[in-house]
């Protein structure tokens, strides 16, 4: 019997580091989202990183392609390694399920990951919640792992949590009618993290956009 406790996201991420980046730093799919981002924003677009961990790939690459780049983690810990590995943006630690954007909202938000600690119903919220940050013609970028689960227990990275997703046809669906924006692209992928602590993992990426007008 495991009796190790569950972790939650916070826990989880405070406790990995720099590991996390070890693991999914090189995600070739991840490094194509932000290429294919990076074609479409005018210089000085305001983008929000959700579950932004240590800042690097997402953050930094976006600072050196000339953007305005804030984060936002539940890690502590995430937060202060990202403060320091990426100056150019602004790290804050927030959780996407209760934070308060700023006045005009965001040329763009990634979320690479961050949907999948939490109870199944707040991660149809949190999306509702993102679609609403952005302003009209901008671009919401995510990844996620697709399943048709709610709060099960799994082992990941050799720590207990308990996660839940939606299969890639819901996630659509809800991108869709839900909160109204246009998908663009989606794939699906399968990754080996750099990890001996983790095993392949199947991706889901998403590029969408929020209709003018």
């Amino acid at each position: 019997m495991d009796d190790r406790a569950v972790e939650t996201a916070a826990e989880l991420f405070d406790g990995m580091g720099a590991e996390y980046e070890r693991a999914f730093g090189k995600l070739p799919a991840q490094l194509a989202a932000l290429d294919w981002l990076a074609a479409r924003l005018p210089a000085g677009a305001r983008v929000l990183d959700v579950g932004s961990g240590t800042g690097r790939p997402v953050a930094e690459s976006l600072v050196r392609a000339g953007y305005d780049v804030t984060g936002i983690d539940v890690s502590a810990a995430m937060v202060e390694l990202a403060r320091s590995q990426v100056p150019g943006a602004r790290f804050e630690q927030h959780d996407v399920r209760d934070y308060r954007p700023p006045a005009g909202g965001f040329d763009a938000v990634t979320a690479f990951f961050p949907l999948l600690v939490m109870g199944r119903d707040e991660v149809g919220e949190s999306l509702l919640r993102i679609a609403d940050w952005l302003v009209p013609g901008g671009y919401f970028v995510m990844a996620t792992v697709p399943a048709d689960i709610a709060d099960v227990e799994v082992e990941w990275m050799g720590r207990r949590v308990r996660v839940s997703s939606y299969s890639t046809a819901e996630y659509l669906r809800r991108l869709r009618e839900d909160c109204g924006l246009e998908v663009l692209h989606h794939s699906t992928s399968t990754f080996q993290p750099e990890s001996e602590l983790a095993g392949p993992e199947d991706h889901l990426f998403c590029y969408a956009r929020r209709p003018v007008g």
